[in-house]
């Protein structure tokens, strides 16, 4: 299967074994006074497409505040999509509509357009700030809502620019939750860390739609849509929509912008382990691992010198029938008291939680023990 980022360059995301395109043009944790919020969704406001007219409304309430934004590289021409931030011109895009860009023009559902300038970007949620010189009367910053308020089956939003068509608006529903992908942040020696609390959706977006709003029906943005899965391509051979698309969760945005407008950059919580991949960790598996657990994440490397061998976490070592498949390793459990089923629910409780230099307690399985370990998380190297 191929997996599209909703821009124009093809990228090779290792850790999926898959392709990823972009979209056509589209962590550290914040102190509570920097986190640009808004009151929590009632869970049951949200759950059925509505019939009385309110998507138009709802469309009409927020297209201010959607942009098409235009890159031009060296390597060629791309487009994608995003929104306003603040009154102070920022927008909020994805990184890799704008990784290498020389140019950055923005332009507005008025008519308006600006040139624009990258200042903050992270390329482990890949999210992107650019600021812009326009009129405040243009500047028309949307919602920010809570993504922990989500569930499956919610009606969602797709507002952006698929294949050039600037305010384009799609409907569709929350697939799932708490999903990991490969970020756009390589690692020495070979593949990517990962971009977690990933919200699934069947809203079609397309090449174009990367780096737009993901909104409930209160017209609150949840996500920033990022990618989509597809066997399918088009006559230009840019990908399709095959009704699975992926978008960054808003509590990510709401934690790692206001370091991106301050700093340029965002640390993300790292503990230094690689993790056996949930979608391969079958019954045939846990079996050749001698695990007594169906769920958990499986620890198969510690980085040498990083936050868990010093803590003394251990990875599995000893052969197993299956080649590659090694037995020994621990089992983590739990983080802090809250129970980890897979990689996925430890790596997004991380990065929606904890800061570098934050220290977190581990609970493992270890020679069918459980014991609890202290660890204190570093910084992703960059």
């Amino acid at each position: 299967m191929k997996r599209t980022l909703l821009v124009i360059s093809i990228l090779l995301i290792t850790s999926l074994a898959c392709q990823m395109t972009g979209l056509a043009p589209l962590s550290q944790p914040t102190p509570d006074s920097q986190i640009q919020s808004s009151s929590p969704l009632p869970v049951n406001s949200v759950d059925l497409i509505p019939q009385d007219g309110s998507l138009e409304a709802l469309y009409q309430q927020v297209i201010p505040g959607v942009v098409s934004i235009q890159v031009f590289t060296p390597q060629g021409d791309g487009l994608g999509s995003g929104f306003v931030y603040d009154t102070q011109g920022h927008v909020i895009t994805n990184f890799h509509v704008v990784d290498g860009a020389s140019t950055v023009e923005v332009d507005f559902s008025s008519g308006f357009k600006a040139r624009g300038t990258v200042i903050g970007v992270d390329k482990d949620s890949d999210i992107a700030v650019i600021k812009v010189d326009a009129p405040e009367a243009e500047l028309h910053p949307l919602v920010l809502g809570n993504s922990d308020n989500l569930q499956v089956g919610q009606t969602v939003i797709a507002i952006g620019n698929p294949f050039g068509l600037n305010g384009t608006m799609t409907v569709g529903i929350v697939s799932a939750l708490g999903r990991t992908q490969a970020s756009e942040h390589s690692i020495d020696g070979g593949g990517f860390f990962s971009a977690a609390d990933i919200v699934q959706t069947d809203a079609a977006v397309n090449p174009g739609n990367s780096g737009g709003p993901l909104l409930n029906t209160n017209g609150e943005v949840v996500g920033i849509n990022r990618a989509i899965a597809t066997n399918s391509i088009n006559a230009d051979g840019q990908p399709t929509n095959s009704g699975i698309a992926f978008a960054i969760s808003v509590n990510i945005v709401k934690r790692v912008t206001p370091f991106l407008i301050k700093d340029g950059a965002y640390d993300y919580p790292y503990m230094g382990i690689s993790f056996f991949p949930d979608q391969l960790l079958s019954l045939d598996v846990i079996e050749a691992l001698g695990l007594q657990s169906y769920t958990g994440a499986y620890v198969v490397e510690v980085a040498p010198g990083g936050p868990a061998e010093q803590a003394g976490i251990i990875a599995g070592n000893k052969p197993t029938r299956i080649e590659s498949v090694l037995a020994g390793g621990d089992l983590v459990t739990a983080i802090d008291g809250k129970s980890v089923r897979s990689f996925d629910e430890l790596i997004s409780y991380l990065v929606t939680n904890k800061s570098p230099g934050d220290t977190v307690t581990l609970t493992v399985i270890r020679e069918g023990q459980s014991q609890d370990i202290t660890l204190t998380l570093g910084a992703r190297p960059k």
